[in-house]
């Protein structure tokens, strides 16, 4: 009442384990609005999502509730009369039940694994709907998924502490399975500066079913060596050996609760970096 004249108070609900899922929509000019599936982002730090998966492994296989989570969204992009492409995202707590949470107005940095389940080009998609283009979309059925997609953001930041820690790249190799993606912005000589997000590089992997997805990342992390920056990768690599992870059943509490940082080696494995400059060396001359 003293600070703001005013002794109403908001009480906002309790959501024990909450789930952070949101929904990717494509609205063009013409009134058409398409949901292409959820992505589960519950992975993260400082609120902020450094693992996202595509379809949901905590929805599952809930194809009502998924329907219903994905009308939900079409329905509220339609009500604003939004176009372009965006993402509703929802807070989901133990019981399935899920609330509101914001409208990302935008393309999001989880928009690969989408594409992968999906095999749609949101990026074209959404230049397409700006010019008021037809999306060749002809109705929401037409949008199918297929396979498991996991993507992992490759940030210049201590593995241990979360922060960030800039520096100059002085080395990049790469050797991952066949089918990775990886949308990144490393080169030999780049400078990271401490004056944008940390994140150098998206890594992406699908497989036809979650636990093909899990193993082919494993093999991209170690596939991935980037010299002169500490990386968040050996904080991945825990994380994707951590049982409550692998099961699928995680909250936007994992980190906290889990603490993954607390069990990653710091000491640097010669062995293993020496193996896959052998194998890159290999592939280069042809064997």
């Amino acid at each position: 009442m003293s600070a703001f004249g005013n002794g109403d108070l908001l009480v906002e609900k309790f959501i024990q384990n909450p789930r952070h899922i949101e929904v990717q929509i494509l609205a063009d000019k013409k009134g058409n609005t398409y949901h292409f599936f959820e992505r589960e982002c519950s992975v993260q730090r400082r609120h902020q999502k450094i693992i996202e998966e595509a379809p949901s492994p905590f929805i599952g296989d809930d194809e009502a509730l998924r329907k219903d989570l994905c009308e939900t969204a079409v329905r509220l992009a339609k009500s604003v009369d939004y176009d372009s492409a965006g993402t509703v995202e929802f807070i989901m707590g133990d019981d399935k039940k899920f609330y509101f949470l914001e409208m990302n107005t935008r393309i999001q940095v989880e928009h690969p694994i989408t594409e992968e389940i999906t095999g749609i080009d949101l990026i074209v998609c959404m230049i397409q709907a700006a010019f008021g283009d037809d999306l060749g979309i002809p109705s929401q059925e037409w949008i199918t998924r297929s396979g498991h997609a996991i993507e992992c953001r490759i940030c210049a930041e201590d593995p241990i502490t979360m922060l960030p820690a800039p520096g100059k790249v002085t080395g990049f190799e790469t050797n991952f399975p066949q089918g990775t993606r990886f949308d990144n912005c490393i080169y030999k000589g780049l400078e990271v500066t401490p004056d944008f997000d940390p994140m150098v590089g998206k890594l992406v992997t699908k497989g036809l079913k979650r636990g093909v997805a899990l193993r082919k990342m494993k093999a991209a992390l170690n596939g991935l060596f980037i010299e002169g920056l500490k990386t968040n990768i050996p904080l991945h690599k825990v994380i994707l050996e951590n049982e409550k992870f692998k099961s699928g059943n995680y909250s936007t509490n994992f980190i906290k609760e889990e603490n993954p940082q607390g069990e990653i080696n710091t000491e640097f494995d010669h062995l293993r970096f020496y193996k896959m400059l052998a194998t890159i060396e290999a592939r280069r001359m042809g064997f």
